[in-house]
Formats: C-alpha cells, sequence, structure tokens
C-alpha cells in the first residue's frame, strides 16, 4: 500500500504541469527575446479574446502521445526552457481550464530571504487559477493550482528584460471536496490523497510521470528561487525559502459551482491572498509559518490566451 501511495504521489504531482506542443516563435515571442515584454503587454495579449460562453475542457491520455512522437517529452523540456511570457496557441494537457488576474505582489514583513521576497518589494504579477483534470464544478473532486508570474516593476509600460520569476501551488494533488476554491491553502509542497479520480487516470498519470522524470527530476515540489533571485545581481548571497503557500482573505464567498465563476471580480472588488513562507519544520511535522505580504488581484478574464497562450516557465531543479 505504501508503494502504491508513494507513486501515485509522484505521479499526480505532475499534473501541476501545464504542457503544449512546440510552435514557431510569434511576434510577441520575439518582440520579448529581442527586447523584453512589459507587462502590459502580456496581459493585453492574455485578456484579448475573453469567452462568450465557459468552455469545459477535457484532457485525455490519447494525447499525450500523437503518431508515435512523445509530446509530453517533447512539452516538458519546453516547460523547463522557454522563458517567454505569451508563445503561439498551444493545449493544456493537464490544466486545460482556467481564470486569469492581474494584479501586485507585496512583501510587508521583515524576513531573511532575498529578491522580492523582501519588505518593502513590490511587484506586478500575471496569475492563472486552474483545476487539474477536467472537473470545475462542486460536487467532484477538485485539485486546485494556482500560477504566478512575477514583473519586477510597479511601471506596467517598462521593457522587462530580466525574466519573470514564475511560481507553481496547488492545495492537494489527488484532489478534494472543497465547496469553494477560496476555501483552500495552496502550496508549492502540496499534500495528496488518493481519490477515485487518479485511481480513473492511473495510466494519464504515469505516462506524465515517465516524461517529466526524463526532463527534470524532484517533481513534487516547485523551488522558489526564481522570485528569490529576482532583481540581485549575480553572485550574491541569497536566502530563498523552502516553501511558499497562499490562502485567500476575505471569507466571503460566491456560491458559484464553477471554480471560474467563483473566482470573477467585477469592477471594484478584489482577490486578496495571504503570502506565508517557511523553512523548518521545527516539531510534528509542522512547518514555520510566517505571513509576510499579499497579493491582491484587481481585475479577471476567462479567455482563449489565458488558457492556450499563457506560458509559466517552470524552474530546473537546483540541489542546495
Amino acid at each position: 500500500m505504501f508503494r502504491v501511495q508513494t507513486l501515485l504521489f509522484i505521479t499526480i504531482s505532475l499534473l501541476l504541469s501545464a504542457c503544449s506542443s512546440n510552435t514557431k516563435l510569434n511576434a510577441m515571442e520575439k518582440k520579448y527575446k529581442e527586447y523584453g515584454a512589459s507587462f502590459s503587454d502580456v496581459w493585453s495579449e492574455v485578456a484579448s479574446d475573453p469567452y462568450v460562453k465557459l468552455p469545459q475542457k477535457e484532457v485525455s491520455y490519447k494525447k499525450l502521445s500523437v503518431n508515435g512522437e512523445n509530446i509530453i517529452l517533447e512539452n516538458a523540456i519546453r516547460t523547463l526552457h522557454e522563458r517567454a511570457d505569451v508563445i503561439e496557441p498551444f493545449e493544456k494537457l493537464a490544466h486545460p481550464n482556467g481564470i486569469c488576474f492581474k494584479g501586485i505582489w507585496s512583501i510587508e514583513a521583515e524576513n531573511e530571504y532575498g529578491g522580492y521576497f523582501k519588505k518593502g518589494s513590490s511587484a506586478l504579477i500575471i496569475a492563472r487559477a486552474s483545476t487539474a483534470m477536467s472537473n470545475t464544478k462542486s460536487g467532484s473532486s477538485r485539485a486546485f493550482g494556482f500560477a504566478g508570474k512575477l514583473f519586477p516593476t510597479m511601471n506596467p509600460n517598462k521593457l522587462n528584460q530580466e525574466a519573470s520569476a514564475n511560481f507553481f501551488l496547488i492545495d492537494d494533488l489527488g484532489g478534494t471536496g472543497a465547496k469553494y476554491y477560496r476555501d483552500v491553502e495552496l502550496r508549492n509542497e502540496p499534500s495528496v490523497s488518493i481519490s477515485m479520480e487518479v485511481v480513473h487516470n492511473i495510466l494519464y498519470a504515469l505516462k506524465v510521470s515517465s516524461a517529466f522524470k526524463e526532463a527534470d527530476k524532484n517533481p513534487t515540489i516547485r523551488q522558489l528561487y526564481e522570485i528569490s533571485n529576482l532583481g540581485e545581481k549575480k553572485n550574491t548571497k541569497i536566502l530563498t525559502p523552502k516553501w511558499l503557500k497562499i490562502d485567500a482573505v476575505s471569507e466571503h464567498r460566491v456560491d458559484a459551482k464553477d471554480f471560474r465563476e467563483e473566482l470573477k471580480i467585477e469592477e471594484g472588488e478584489k482577490l486578496v491572498f495571504n503570502i506565508w513562507v517557511a523553512s523548518k519544520t521545527p516539531k510534528d511535522d509542522t512547518k514555520d509559518w510566517k505571513r509576510i505580504g499579499v497579493i491582491t488581484l484587481d481585475t479577471s478574464v476567462t479567455s482563449l490566451s489565458c488558457d492556450t497562450r499563457l506560458h509559466f516557465h517552470h524552474p530546473k531543479w537546483r540541489e542546495e
């Protein structure tokens, strides 16, 4: 039983990755590589084609390989090495249904970490909330995800030649029965529950697992060094927290079955998450969580580009 749970833990964790097909560089990618893209450039692309009706996209084992070509492995390699924020349309094979946001990342409390974990740091952020697999509505098991992209500026029109810092969080790799997205904590090393949804899709999970093991290692945790290095000079000694989590500040709940309707930000509203970090587990496997700031999101969009063009780079694993 332990071996089965361990296998499921490793394979499910890899479903955090939003994968895509390799395509030619479009004008946005070329601009980014040559000059650096601004926050406004990226957001305008994400918001350019909003849905009239929310789609219900399905994941499929058959999509992972096409005509003998290991698409999932190619995508795993691209996700680790491609730094552009927006690329040509691609199909997300694990988190196909999402909602995107723009807002501000703000650090308020003193701490020992570098880059944009430092007290007083403020960065523009573009984020995407999603669910793993195909389930989007309450009443079914859902694994909520949150991917963030930090731009080291408060000027939305500044061309940023320094790549954005990306991070990835999820509540439970096996999914939970939580009714609301705002009820869960999302972490870069999430919990795992063994659910029927996972068992039902075990071949899919094993295929993804094999690809990501070949492309990188230790997929059960997504490291945070891109945030702690952001804005720092090379060869500077920098500390990076091991763990990051966020949770919603407001207790207000929108009684919508689909998480995308629940998280939709109406004019004049804001969606706020606490930022917590930790690096130690002093006792009883309890982490030394410290609240250091907030993510304040003021605009949302459900769009084709949010689901098929916004790209989040995965930090490649580094040994301590």
